[in-house]
C-alpha cells in the first residue's frame, strides 16, 4: 500500500461467518480501529455488517522513516495486519472459538479517481439497504453515513468528502438517488 493514495480496504468472515456477533462488537471493532490505525491512515468512508466491512481510507504520508525496513510490510499493512489479528483474538477469546475470524487477507483496491471516489462512497453506504437490513440509510447505525452529516466532532475526514459532494444537500441527494435506483430493479 503506497503513501498518499486512496484504497478501498475489504473482507469478510471465514466460511461468511459474522465478524460481529452482537452490538458490542461493531464498537470494538471501531475502538480498535482507532488505536491501530488512526496515525496511519485517513478515514473517508465505513460501513460495517454482520459478515464483512468496507473502508475507504487514503494512506497517510509517514514523515519519519527509519532506514532500515523491519519488516517486508509498509507501515499501513502492518498496522492493518495487528488491527485485524487484534480483533480475531478478542473475538475468539469472547465466544470460544479458535482459527481464522476473517476469509482471507484483506482486499485492497486503489481507487484512482475521484469520480470513482464519489461511487465508492455512495456504494459503502448503501450495502445495509441493498442486504436488506434495513430499508433507509439512516437506520444503520455502523456506517460513516450519519457522522458525515453530523456536526458532531469525528475523527473522519468529513469536510472533504463533503467537498466532493459539494454540499451536505447534494450528498444526501446523490445517496436517495442510488437507494432510487436500486428500488427500480
Amino acid at each position: 500500500m503506497e503513501e498518499e493514495k486512496f484504497y478501498h480496504i475489504f473482507n469478510r468472515g471465514n466460511n461468511r461467518e459474522n465478524i460481529f456477533k452482537e452490538e458490542d462488537n461493531y464498537y470494538y471493532f471501531l475502538k480498535q480501529y482507532e488505536k491501530y490505525l488512526l496515525n496511519t491512515v485517513d478515514t473517508y468512508a465505513y460501513c460495517l455488517m454482520p459478515n464483512h466491512f468496507h473502508l475507504l481510507v487514503q494512506i497517510k504520508k509517514i514523515e519519519n522513516k527509519t532506514s532500515k525496513a523491519l519488516s517486508r510490510l509498509t507501515p499501513a499493512e502492518k498496522a492493518f495486519k495487528d488491527f485485524f489479528i487484534s480483533y480475531a483474538k478478542s473475538i475468539n477469546k469472547k465466544y470460544g472459538r479458535t482459527g481464522s475470524l476473517f476469509q482471507y487477507k484483506f482486499k485492497r483496491k486503489e481507487i484512482k479517481d475521484e469520480m470513482y471516489l464519489k461511487k465508492l462512497i455512495l456504494y459503502i453506504h448503501q450495502n445495509p439497504v441493498a442486504a436488506g437490513f434495513c430499508e433507509q440509510l439512516h437506520e444503520w447505525k455502523f456506517s460513516s453515513f450519519h457522522a458525515l452529516l453530523s456536526d458532531s466532532p469525528t475523527k473522519l475526514m468529513r469536510k472533504e468528502v463533503i467537498d466532493w459532494f459539494e454540499d451536505k444537500e447534494n450528498f444526501i441527494y446523490c445517496h436517495k438517488k442510488l437507494v432510487e435506483v436500486y428500488e427500480d430493479y
